[in-house]
This record gives structure tokens, sequence and C-alpha cells, in this order.
């Protein structure tokens, strides 16, 4: 029996909004590694201070895409000017709908010739497996699925770790017994660890220098190891999945777009063959933004900050519509810094009888779903944008959130207010409690938060980094 097709879902759902908000299916996961290798503060803490060692080996989805036509599907995707790419380059990659809404964002890496890898999350190599598929193009896709949607979790095809913080290239020459790669960031090189040939791409997660190193999935737990010894005497610590997540709230990036093919005539052949099974099938939305059209949840390359790689200089799937909004207003990413006093109330509230609890907050990362949408309102009640993710940095001191505004209302220093908890106490997700809203005052501030990623990097946080 033929599994239904997302479309299909929908189309008995009546409305994706009712679907996604009271989806079963909480935060994502970050398996394959422990919750915390010392404390969530203190590795927190080394990602600024000293260093840290961050294993992604089984969180994120893996697409290889090989062949004479790997190039010309990925630019008939991409966003992103493919002009000067070229092997040992990697970029941000960021696909559109035909409308001109995200569908997500990847790292894409350029191996060597016609041969492609794409790394993150799956929605963008499931859109891009369905047009390889129903294209006429000459190219061999190979997906190696994240741990937790596979039945072997544990067999991936490559291992994936990144050394990030201010000592990381001192852990690097101490591994290789040579200075360090002299890259631009986004560019790679090969090196040798554990005599192990590491592919190294220069990288800057945490807002910190860094590098990206992967291999075959065999070598793996023997290059960590001496990642691990080497890094001792330069205080390097391993972050585990609690404090994994956090990171983005300093660094600035925003790690959850709701895929924009919910909706869309010329979507439609997309969402038959997604099937019930698919992550677009079973994402969940949560948070105290609700608008009854699934477009309201969209967002657009200007909302994430990628308005610096979008170039006109091809064709691509989009680009008609993102010519018409480039003329328009657009939406400014900010980070909220919510004001102590009143998130100290929503704690409080878990310590009082009856019915006036706010939603609790987990640390450090309070996501309680897979794509977060906050609604942010100004002292007349209007909405004048969305927090797309929220959490504490121990290292700021600081419950911070990443927000979308109206520009008028984005400039730092210029107060709103960020609504906590659902509508009518609660969705049906089993990660929402019975609960009231509370409303939290927040200073709008520069994004990224961290003074060291703003200076180190240029405009857009390290994620615009060969991202063009």
């Amino acid at each position: 029996m033929s599994k239904r097709s997302l479309e299909d879902l929908l189309q008995e759902s009546g409305n994706p909004v009712e679907l996604l908000r009271n989806q079963k299916t909480g935060p994502n996961v970050y398996p394959g590694v422990p919750a915390e290798f010392t404390n969530w503060r203190n590795e927190q803490a080394a990602w600024q201070n000293t260093c840290v060692l961050f294993n992604q080996s089984y969180h994120m989805a893996d697409l290889a895409v090989e062949g004479p036509d790997a190039l010309k599907l990925l630019s008939h995707l991409g966003i992103n000017s493919f002009a000067n790419f070229a092997v040992d380059k990697a970029k941000q990659f960021v696909p559109c709908s035909y409308d001109g809404y995200v569908i997500g964002d990847v790292i894409l890496f350029y191996l060597a010739e016609n041969s492609f890898n794409l790394v993150g999350r799956i929605p963008v190599l499931n859109w891009i497996r369905f047009h390889a598929e129903t294209g006429r193009y000459d190219v061999k896709l190979e997906l190696d699925e994240r741990s937790a949607a596979r039945p072997d979790p544990f067999n991936r095809k490559s291992y994936r770790f990144q050394i990030q913080g201010p000592n990381a290239v001192k852990v690097v020459e101490k591994l290789t017994g040579k200075p360090a790669p002299e890259l631009k960031f986004f560019n790679m090189t090969t090196i040798e660890i554990a005599g192990k040939k590491v592919r190294a791409l220069r990288h800057g997660m945490a807002g910190q220098p860094g590098y990206e190193l992967f291999g075959p999935w065999a070598e793996g737990e023997a290059v960590r190891e001496a990642i691990v010894r080497a890094g001792e005497e330069f205080g390097l610590l391993q972050v585990g999945g609690r404090a994994y997540s956090s990171n983005t709230l300093e660094s600035g990036w925003v790690p959850s777009p709701l895929p924009a093919v919910y909706t869309g005539e010329k979507m439609k052949a997309y969402r038959q063959w997604l099937t019930e099974d698919s992550y677009e099938a079973k994402a969940s939305i949560g948070g105290s933004f609700v608008s009854d059209s699934i477009e309201d949840y969209y967002l657009t390359p200007w909302d994430l900050g990628y308005g610096h790689v979008l170039k006109f200089d091809h064709d691509f799937i989009g680009r008609e519509a993102l010519e018409e909004r480039a003329k328009q207003p657009h939406r400014k990413k900010v980070t909220l810094a919510l004001e102590n006093e009143d998130v100290i109330r929503v704690f409080a509230s878990q310590l009082q009888k009856g019915d006036g609890r706010g939603k609790f907050m987990e640390f450090p990362s309070a996501v309680y779903s897979m794509h977060p949408y906050d609604k942010v309102i100004v002292g007349s009640g209007e909405t004048v944008g969305i927090s797309t993710w929220v959490g504490y940095s121990s290292n700021e001191r600081k419950m911070l959130t990443l927000a979308i505004l109206e520009e008028e209302y984005a400039q730092p220093g210029q107060e709103v207010i960020f609504v906590w908890g659902e509508e009518g106490g609660g969705t049906a997700k089993p990660t929402v409690e019975p609960h009231r809203q509370m409303e939290i005052r927040a200073i709008v501030s520069p994004v990224p938060y961290v003074e060291t990623v703003r200076k180190t990097y240029v405009e857009g946080g390290w994620r615009a980094q060969g991202a063009a």
C-alpha cells in the first residue's frame, strides 16, 4: 500500500497551520553525544574563552550530488551566484520556492570536479532530490540521512567535527605539527590527523575562528580522540547536545525557517512527491504567533539576513518573485535581549499555586517545537515581528531571542515586547503544558549579539563568510 503524500495530508487537515501547530513532534534532537560532557555553562564559556569540539556527525543529513549536470542543477535551485564557485570552496546554499520564500539553507561543499556535498536539515536536500528525479539532469545523488531517521544510526557515511574558539588554531597546529592552514573563510584544504587524511573547512560557528573537519566514518573515532588529546592543554571542551543548539543565539544564525512548501499551485507536484512520513509532514510550529495563513510563517532571504547572497546573475526558481520583492521594504534580523525582571517573573510563576503559571523556560534552549514562532509586539499591541529562537546565554547572563522585525522597530535600543506562551493555554503538542501567556519586555540589540562576532566577521555574522 502506497503512503499518502503531504498533499493528501494537507487536503485532509483543511489548514496547514492547525496541522503543524498541533503536530506531536517536539524540537529537533542532537543524538549521538551526551547531553553534557561537563556542564552546559562551562561548555558555552569554552567557545568564547578557550575552544570546543562540536561533534556534528549525527544530527544533520548529507546529500552527495555528482555528475556532469550537478552544477547546473544546484544553480537552478540556489539564489546564490555560482560565478566564482570552485573546487575547495563552500557556501551557504539558499533555495526558494516559486513565490520567493525560503525552503531552507545548508552548507554546500565543492569537493571535486562535478562533485558536491550538501549538509544540513533535510528540507533543502528533499527539494534537490525532487528536481534531480523529475528534471532532465545527468546527476547521481546519494542521501546519507541523519542518525534519528535511519535504522543504523551510528553508521553514517562521514564524520563531521568542528573545532571552534580562540584556541582553535593552536589545537590544529598541535594536531598537525605544522602552522595552521592559511585559508580564507569557507575555503577548504586537506590535512593529516592521527595518520588520517582529513578535509578541513575554515569556519566559525560559535562566532570564533575555527575549522570544520570531515572524512570517512570509520576513521572518525581516531580523529576525535586525537583532537581531544591535543586540546587538553588549550582548554578544549567537548560540547554536549544540551549546549549545542544555544550557540546560535550568540552567532546570530536562524536555524529553523519553516520550509515554504505548503501552498502554491506550482509547488503541488512537490507536495505530492513528499510522503506523510517526511520532515515537512511531521514538522511542528510552536509559540505565540498565530495566523490562519501558513504563508505568514514563510520567510524571505532578507528576513534571514541573506539579502546579500541573492544574485540575479543566473536563472533560478523564485527569481521573478524575488526581483519584485527586492523593490519592497524588508524586515530585519535582530537579537532581542529579554529584560531580566520579566524573565524572573516567568520563573517565579512556576513556584506559585493556581492557574497563573507561565510556559516553562528550559535552559539553555527554551525551544519546544521544530519551528518556534513567537510574536513581538509594541505597547499598542500591534505585532511588529516574530521571534524564531529563544534561550539562555550563560556567557552574556541573558535570555536572548533571534527575531525578525519591521525595519522601523529594528533599531538597537528600541523597546519591544516578546510574548511568551501559546494562546488559550496551549496547543495539543505534548511539549506544551497548561499555562498562560506572559509579556516580556525586550531591547532590540545587534545580531550577532556577541561583540567578538560582530568585530571579527563581516555583516551578517559567520554565516555570511563565503556564502555569496
